[in-house]
């Protein structure tokens, strides 16, 4: 048994080496390279993190060398289009501006009519609610004329004697029924004006805004332009002459 432990260890230290063939020379014989590493050959981690980047590397080699290309061509562009592409570009800029201007100018012009379309709405109704009775009042004058003429065909005197009491009491119920007329057109700002009125004292003189002439002729005591005699009184309804 102590011969046969003594054969397996020159055999178990034998397999404990790799051997390698130099050769070196054609007629030299191989001889045994004996390794100085006692234990097999592994791979090393480190080679293979290497070997695992290296698939890595080369894509991102590739990416770069595309962009390269990709950078060189644009920089190989003649100049010549450059400078077309920019004067293409600035033209392309000032349109965008003169359309921007022209935008801008459309636009104030817009908010400029509706403001004025608003103004003159404001004033449109204004003016309807403010005249909306001109053609009532301009047909009831006729009426408030037919008044005062029978008003003013009694006679004076007739009605200070007392001779006569139903015309005395017609009369007043007739005076009576003007005065209700003409506070009423008054509420709604239709007022009459009287140009034989005195105005401080004195005549009034003749207007040609309120005032229509229909003859002229010297009378005593009276001044160029003042007012002799009134054939109809005239109305103004908020400011408006609607009749002279």
């Amino acid at each position: 048994m102590f011969r046969r432990a003594l054969i397996r260890q020159p055999q178990a230290a034998r397999s404990a080496f790799t051997f390698r063939t130099i050769s070196t020379s054609p007629l030299s014989r191989s001889q045994p390279f004996l390794q100085t590493s006692a234990q097999p050959v592994k791979a090393s981690p480190f080679r293979l993190y290497q070997r695992f980047n290296s698939t890595e590397s080369s894509a991102n080699k590739a990416q770069e060398q595309a962009a390269a290309s990709e950078g060189n061509n644009s920089e190989q562009k003649p100049a010549g289009s450059q400078v077309a592409d920019a004067e293409a570009l600035q033209k392309e800029i000032e349109k965008q501006e003169k359309e921007i201007v022209e935008l801008k100018d459309k636009y104030l012009r817009s908010v400029a009519d509706f403001r004025n379309l608003q103004e003159r709405t404001r004033r449109d109704v204004d003016s309807a609610r403010s005249f909306a009775i001109q053609k009532f009042g301009a047909d009831l004058i006729e009426s408030i004329d037919n008044f005062e003429r029978a008003l003013e065909a009694v006679p004076s005197d007739k009605l200070r004697n007392g001779e006569n009491k139903d015309l005395a009491e017609l009369y007043d119920g007739l005076k009576m029924t003007e005065k209700v007329i003409m506070n009423t057109l008054k509420t709604h700002r239709l007022e009459r004006f009287d140009p034989s009125e005195l105005v401080d004292g004195k005549p009034q003189k003749f207007d040609p805004n309120r005032h229509e002439a229909t003859f002229m002729a010297p009378a005593p005591g009276k001044e160029d332009g003042e007012i002799l005699h009134v054939q109809t009184k005239g109305f103004i309804l908020n400011g408006r002459i609607l009749r002279v």
